[in-house]
């Protein structure tokens, strides 16, 4: 039994009173819920010390691990010159070079403070760009917070007829029902059918180059990319995951196909508040208040927090360290290592369950066949992955309520005890389900 001090549970406790929002690690042993102390490396701490290897990475930002060294000393010497100014600041130019150096749709660019921010910017854009309110994503897949990236994402239930959207959180106006239409991932005939339906009304199409952990069929990206090409409906990549977690280029790089939108974030972050959109120039333009003065369409995206100078310095400190040779072979080791332990785990014990995603990001799916989208997902068993992470906490990996996030602080110890535990929890399970 993990040991909580008398700190760490009135800290929980004073949580739980003040935030109406979630403040547990997804879990159903209140007993292993934890208030972080510190992180460091590969590694997170309780208040009441005990230590966890981190595969939720504040689900995902901290590529080179927490508290890294170069992210510190962007941190100590930043905020000396001022933390926010509205006006571009030197560091946000910095940092804007090298996403224009390195992202190959990126032409001219715009820096937020969440990912939520640039997806909802995006389809802003598209919208002036077209004339044309509907966007159309792919069902499950998540895009933000923002009221039209919150329809028909992973928390769908049922399998209403495409292109229905559904809202997934009360609060959203009806009449947003009515501007995104939905088509499934992975399947290009019914995507080409539903856009040629209504190529008319489109004024853009959002989706995750990699959806949560499916990856795209071959091909699947291509025609996507060619169909809204011969309709000139702008398609917008969210990268917030994958941008500089899968190379400096990301996924457009990895698979070839460049979108005329995308947004990026959480890689380059360091678990600061910052999202980019990036893209087409005579797209970005859209975003000039100059275009105001000549009676042009304009698209305002603006924030009081825009272009901050703290956050885009440790993005720049970040991306440096991302540009060193071995960096991105050394996650792909470590995540293809862990990956494979999962899989010999699994085997081992006979459970029912199988691996989705690339060696950076991947996840467990309690069903006897790897998922390719939301609705064959939906057999998984959700409640025997929330146990298996109970179990692996009681074995010290911490993991999100999905996904494994994979960083470069990892190290060959961690990998060993990782697999380990993967044994142990499964076993569990295995015996808990007899």
């Amino acid at each position: 039994m993990t040991k909580r001090t008398d700190e760490e549970r009135t800290l929980i406790a004073d949580a739980e009173r003040m935030f109406p929002t979630s403040t547990r690690c997804l879990t159903f042993d209140p007993e292993l819920n934890f208030c972080v102390g510190k992180a460091q490396g590969s590694q997170i701490w309780d208040v009441s010390g005990n230590r966890y290897i981190d595969y939720l990475l504040g689900s995902g930002p901290h590529i080179l691990g927490h508290a890294h060294p170069a992210v510190l000393e962007a941190l100590r010497t930043v905020p000396e010159g001022g933390t926010s100014h509205l006006i571009v600041n030197e560091h946000a130019v910095r940092l804007g070079k090298k996403i224009l150096e390195h992202v190959p749709c990126a032409d001219m660019l715009s820096l937020h403070s969440s990912g939520s921010e640039a997806t909802f910017f995006a389809m802003r854009l598209a919208r002036v760009y077209r004339k044309r309110d509907k966007i159309l994503k792919f069902e499950g897949a998540y895009h933000g917070m923002n009221d039209y990236a919150m329809m028909s994402n992973q928390w769908t239930m049922g399998a209403p007829a495409f292109p229905q959207a559904v809202p997934n959180t009360h609060g959203i106006p009806r009449s947003v029902s009515n501007e995104v239409l939905i088509a499934p991932f992975n399947d290009l005939e019914a995507t080409a059918a539903i856009i040629a339906k209504h190529h008319d009304q489109l004024a853009g199409v959002i989706l995750e180059p990699v959806q949560r952990t499916f990856e795209p069929r071959p091909g699947f990206l291509q025609g996507v990319r060619e169909v809204t090409a011969n309709y000139d409906i702008p398609l917008i990549f969210d990268e917030v995951v994958t941008g500089f977690r899968m190379g400096l280029g990301g996924a457009q790089a990895t698979y070839g196909v460049t979108p005329d939108l995308c947004a990026l974030g959480k890689a380059i972050s360091g678990g600061l508040p910052l999202g980019v959109l990036c893209g087409r120039d005579d797209l970005m333009a859209i975003a000039n208040p100059k275009r105001r003065l000549q009676m042009l369409p304009y698209s305002m995206q603006t924030g009081t927090f825009s272009s901050n100078p703290v956050c885009a310095s440790v993005a720049c400190a970040i991306i440096e360290e991302l540009e060193k040779p071995g960096v991105y072979e050394r996650l792909d080791e470590v995540g293809t290592r862990v990956r494979a332990g999962l899989r010999d785990a699994i085997a081992q014990t006979g459970i029912e369950a199988c691996v989705t995603g690339v060696p950076s990001v991947f996840e467990i799916w309690f069903t006897k066949d790897a998922p390719y989208d939301h609705r064959s997902a939906k057999g998984s068993d959700f409640y025997k992955n929330i146990r298996f992470s109970d179990l692996l906490l009681q074995q010290g990996v911490l993991k999100a309520a999905e996904k494994f996030f994979i960083s470069a602080a990892h190290s060959d110890e961690d990998i060993e005890q990782t697999i380990e535990a993967f044994h142990v929890a499964l076993d569990q399970l295995a015996r808990e389900l007899a």
